[in-house]
């Protein structure tokens, strides 16, 4: 098997069973759109971290930005005293209204593209720089993907994705609640290998998030929690009692299922 093989492999390993999907009352698929919002917020009030340090490294003086699925400006918006103008791609038209609304306050000319990566690649233009956070978990296809990001950057790409796949968090509540085992993979050494199979040869550098909290109530975590693993809503004092075992801090709740602390900053010319 192909390292491509072995990453889309892997990731249809998290499709959850049909009979646990067909008897929850409520989507799964929950998009924590305060999460999103929030994290966007701290990373432009205090920017930090190696994909922060590489985009204006690439960006130098000045310079223009294309995030791949930006959501709220998390991964281009804290670099915005040194971008000219940015084009910002998004599945969520909710998101991508919060990017706007951060663009403008910060003066930063932009664009907002509804969409798909690469679906909606031909709709805009060759950047300076291409930044990528926490995408990949998603993409099973890489070759198109990888190959639309390299063609629309002039001087860098930028990906960002959590060490481990972000959904490995929840494995134990699945184990408890469902008595299933879950993926532990694919994960960033996969993403490497499947990259150079590809012809890229991107620096590595993994690094650590300071703790933040996600959530501004543990009981929110706790419902989008439950949610995730297809659970009824009289569920939620049971999901919260397994949290609290699993010595999730309820000050500073983490959004489990999402980026991780851990993270690694993958980027090629």
């Amino acid at each position: 098997m192909t390292a491509l093989e072995n990453w889309s492999a892997q990731l249809a390993g998290w499709a959850i069973p049909e009979h646990i999907l067909a008897a929850a009352t409520e989507s799964p698929w929950v998009l924590p759109h305060a999460v999103f919002v929030r994290r966007a917020d701290r990373h432009v009030l205090s920017p930090t971290g190696a994909s922060y340090a590489e985009l204006r490294k690439a960006l130098g003086d000045s310079g223009t930005v294309l995030d791949i699925g930006a959501a709220a400006g998390a991964g281009s918006l804290p670099a915005a005293e040194a971008i000219e103008h940015v084009t910002a791609i998004d599945v969520n038209e909710r998101l991508l209204g919060e990017f706007g609304e951060r663009a403008v306050a910060l003066g930063v000319p932009h664009r907002l593209v509804e969409g798909l990566w690469p679906d909606v690649a031909e709709q805009v233009d060759v950047v300076d720089v291409v930044v990528c956070a926490h995408v990949l978990y998603n993409v099973p296809d890489l070759a198109p993907f990888v190959a639309a990001l390299t063609g629309h950057a002039r001087r860098r790409v930028i990906v960002e994705i959590s060490e481990a796949h972000p959904l490995t968090a929840l494995n134990p509540l699945w184990r408890r609640f469902h008595g299933i085992e879950r993926p532990e993979g694919p994960n960033a050494d996969d993403a490497v290998a499947a990259l150079r199979e590809l012809g890229v040869e991107p620096e590595v550098t993994r690094w650590s998030k300071a703790a933040a909290p996600e959530y501004q109530r543990f009981d929110e975590l706790v419902d989008v929690t439950r949610r995730r693993l297809c659970l009824p809503s009289d569920a939620a004092s049971e999901v919260g009692a397994a949290l609290r075992e699993l010595d999730v801090d309820t000050r500073t709740p983490p959004d489990l299922g999402s980026s991780g602390r851990n993270v690694v900053t993958l980027s090629w010319s």
